[in-house]
């Protein structure tokens, strides 16, 4: 048998965001739509629709044509959600901006994207967004027409100077979508995505997690990632579910509160933000038991912590997905009905009218189930491409439609997969390889570790060699000695981590991905590696 599974073949949606957002107006108007808790906002699908109208209306009003691009530059907020789907209804090009980014990272964006209006706050307690913005200007020119801040007269009077507008000519095979890949290596490439792609994504995802107008999701993930802004607003629009904004960038505390007051069905996030909620002080003072479902994603999720989610957050048909913005962003999910065994071993099945086969790197050749190779998905999801970008397209999707997302993966004959590591990641120490995935898993289950990353370091001698980060349990102790005895006898001798640091926290992009490579940067300067990182290897 080999690897190759296609998902259940239902009928495509061929409808634009905003038609899907007026089919659940009409049959949903008087639900509650969006809650945003940190700014008291409280929005039926009839009011969310009115204001979304204002916000499209206002965006005509700046001059902004079909096709052009707006940038969101924020953390989750009314106006982030408000915007998404006023682009979209006004037929302009949402492009997506880390609020992490500053000056440099910006002003490549600003022209990247050729936006003609951005949307910000002035500042927070993060940074000052206006300051960074006149730095980003000052590098370089840029097609910059607006500016409008979120938190000022210029968004009123953006809304009060609204005109009518056109969107007849808007096809669900339109752009509506540029997300910047999270730049964990090298430069951000724009991932330019369709109407058709977010709407059915956010559709597939909601059959699989059976979600109806009577659920409410609670949404701590950001809105500026494909998890927030396509599993949060495209499930919640295409369903007439309510969506819940606990905070304005993730707070264990606030989002724990969230589930508790507003009787939250289904709950998302990345591993450490569940991580962070399981071991918040005051977890046990919320009631959790109206949660059914939800999605963990955007990170390798340990097996310990979907069990631990599924146990102690009352979460039985907790699932895991897994994909990448360039697809969507979702590829397969695991069944809100499948054995916890089979959901916290992998990562489910294809979603449906989605193909995924297993390839040997290099040659391409679709390898027998079980081993081990390049996982690549085709079908309505695959971006239209990267924002000309030709060549990097050429490399990401091959002349079959075959999208390759240079992760590493297993099919099991049940056609369900999973994911051992990232094709780079791969730590080839002394000719045997190791990937980090596995040694993750299992320092998972020492009892006193509560999360653990390993990456390869530079050897002269062996080429690479394990180094383990790892963060204790609140209150637990442990020397490195220990945690090496406690892999000895369980693990091949080679893969025992030769450095382990213990840590309080990780570097990461604001979505919750690890950056192993500032790991390995920092390792390498501190423990003098910088002549063994020289080292050049085939």
């Amino acid at each position: 048998m080999l690897s190759y599974a296609r998902g259940e073949q239902l009928p495509i949606l061929e409808k634009t965001i905003d038609q899907a957002l007026r089919d659940t107006v009409a049959g949903h108007a008087d639900r509650e739509a969006l809650v945003v808790r940190h700014q008291n906002v409280r929005l039926t699908y009839g009011e969310l629709d009115a204001r979304v109208e204002q916000t499209a209306r206002g965006l005509a009003g700046l001059g902004l044509r079909p096709q052009d691009r707006v940038g969101v530059w924020a953390t989750n907020c009314v106006e982030w959600v408000l915007l998404q789907l006023g682009c979209a209804r006004a037929g302009v090009v949402l492009v997506n901006v880390n609020p992490a980014y500053r000056s440099h990272e910006l002003a490549y964006v600003l022209r990247k994207s050729r936006m003609k209006a951005i949307f910000l706050r002035e500042k927070d307690a993060r940074a000052d967004y206006r300051a960074i913005l006149e730095e980003a200007r000052a590098k370089q020119a840029v097609a910059l027409e607006h500016v409008v801040y979120l938190d000022h007269e210029s968004w009123g009077r953006m809304l009060a100077n609204g005109k009518d507008f056109s969107a007849d000519a808007i096809a669900p095979d339109d752009v509506t979508n540029i997300q910047y890949t999270s730049g964990t290596t090298g430069a951000p490439k724009g991932v330019l995505l369709t109407h058709r792609n977010l709407v059915n994504n956010g559709w597939f995802l909601s059959l699989g997690l059976k979600i109806t107008e009577q659920d409410r999701i609670c949404v701590p993930v950001p809105l500026y990632h494909c998890f927030g802004c396509v599993i949060g607003t495209m499930v919640a629009t295409v369903t007439g579910a309510a969506m819940i904004l606990p905070a304005a960038q993730f707070d264990a505390r606030a989002t724990l509160e969230a589930i508790h007051a507003e009787q939250v069905t289904a709950l998302y996030g990345v591993p450490t933000m569940f991580i962070a909620e399981l071991e918040h002080p005051e977890f046990s003072r919320f009631d959790l038991t109206s949660l059914r479902t939800g999605i963990m994603a955007g990170a390798p999720c340990p097996i310990e912590v979907m069990k631990r989610v599924a146990d102690q957050m009352h979460c039985p048909e907790m699932t895991i997905a897994y994909g990448q913005t360039e697809s969507s962003p979702a590829i397969t999910l695991s069944k809100v009905d499948d054995s916890l065994e089979l959901r916290v071993s992998t990562v489910g099945c294809a979603l449906p009218n989605t193909e995924v086969k297993i390839v040997a790197p290099g040659s391409g050749e679709t390898l027998p189930a079980g081993e081990q190779g390049e996982l690549c998905t085709r079908g309505y999801l695959v971006m239209k491409g990267y924002d000309e970008e030709p060549e990097a397209t050429r490399k990401a999707v091959d002349p079959e439609g075959w999208l390759h997302t240079g992760d590493l993966a297993t099919m099991q004959p049940n056609g369900y997969y999973r994911i051992t590591g990232r094709a780079k990641e791969m730590i080839i120490r002394g000719g045997e390889n190791i990937y980090p995935r596995e040694i993750e898993e299992f320092l998972y289950t020492n009892p006193k570790i509560a999360d653990v990353y390993v990456v390869g370091l530079p050897d002269v001698k062996l080429g690479e060699t394990v180094l383990a980060w790892i963060r204790l349990k609140a209150g637990e102790t442990t020397t490195e000695e220990e945690i090496r005895e406690f892999c000895r006898g369980k693990i091949a001798h080679f893969k025992i981590p030769q450095y382990i640091r213990l840590v309080d926290s990780f570097p990461m992009t604001v979505t919750g991905k690890i950056q192993k490579f500032r790991i390995r940067e920092q390792e390498i300067q501190a423990r003098g590696l910088e002549a063994a990182a020289k080292v050049e290897t085939a």
